[in-house]
């Protein structure tokens, strides 16, 4: 019984590192999160581009993997591009994901900085050198994902490859929530 509780304690200890905080994300304009569709935005529209190259980044034991994307972000004089693929290991994790389904949106921050997760993929964007980057993880019990966040730290290795586009590229409605 001793022994049974010993473990339950560690459990619930471990368990406990995982936080979660709810954001609202209101628009700079509130009046933005309550505009109806316009006849002018398309449902879906083509960005056409090319790769101009192809960059593959690996990243070491205990790198920040968000904190490391934006140095070789700048150090590569990326612009535009789109996060093709990630693979590897973390010792812990801080994501968010998009938690309510009405605007103004509710992104849900979780992390556990003593969680350690394979990255079984990775995608997302680059526009105007900031990135916007989306990791899925996994572990023995669950799988998730959601916005990559600082405190994410590689454990074995991480690579990321990412399609450096052309110049000419236009990102900018993207990830834009009031181009509706």
């Amino acid at each position: 019984m001793k022994r049974l509780l010993i473990v339950l304690a560690c459990a619930l200890a471990l368990a406990a590192q995982e936080s979660r905080r709810e954001v609202t994300n209101a628009a700079a304009n509130p009046a933005d999160d309550k505009k109806g569709l316009s006849d002018k935005v398309p449902d879906v529209y083509a960005i056409p581009t090319q790769f101009d190259r192809v960059v593959v980044l690996r990243f070491k034991f205990d790198t920040d993997l968000l904190a490391g994307l934006e140095k070789m972000v700048k150090q590569e004089k990326i612009s535009n591009a789109i996060i093709l693929s990630g693979f590897g290991s973390v010792r812990g994790y801080h994501v968010h994901q998009v938690s309510n389904r009405t605007l103004p949106s509710k992104n849900m921050f979780v992390k556990n900085p003593t969680e350690p997760a394979d990255i079984v993929g990775m995608s997302g964007y680059i526009g105007k050198g900031i990135i916007h980057p989306h990791i899925a993880l996994a572990t023995p019990e669950k799988a998730f994902g959601g916005h990559l966040e600082p405190g994410t730290s590689v454990f074995t290795f991480a690579c990321v490859t990412i399609g450096v586009l052309k110049d000419g590229a236009d990102l900018s409605h993207v990830d834009d929530k009031s181009y509706r």
